[in-house]
């Protein structure tokens, strides 16, 4: 049974730091890119980060670049995504989700995705 299960969702204040943890089981993890998305309120899921199967490439939307840092470890099966000068904007469910798709292009679209989590709220307050 494949099983994606994201931790560290909780409500934090502007600027401050967090670390969403997305445990999987399964699949072969080490063969699939690693992908973090969002999902605010009324708003469509969104593509938030990306890491190759060897961890030696990354993606990040525009929005994170720069304060978010998504990492993997292959030998854990766990994907990983620090959080860093948070904004009230970045309130929303964060998913994990693994792709088998090697078109590293389309990393950021959530069709290419075939296993998902539950998602884990983060709260950013002013």
């Amino acid at each position: 049974q494949i099983q994606l299960v994201e931790s560290g969702g909780r409500s934090v204040q502007a600027g401050d730091s967090l670390t969403l943890s997305c445990a999987t089981s399964g699949f072969s993890f080490s063969r699939y890119v690693m992908g973090w998305f969002r999902q605010a309120p009324g708003k469509e899921r969104e593509f938030v980060a990306a890491v190759s199967w060897k961890g030696d490439m990354t993606r990040y939307a525009d929005s994170v670049k720069g304060r978010f840092t998504i990492s993997r470890d292959n030998a854990k099966n766990t994907a990983s995504l620090r959080m860093s000068s948070l904004k009230p904007e970045d309130t929303a469910v964060y998913y994990c989700a693994a792709s088998y798709e090697s078109n590293w292009s389309s990393m950021y679209i959530p069709q290419v995705y075939a296993h998902w989590g539950q998602g884990t709220q983060v709260f950013v307050s002013s």
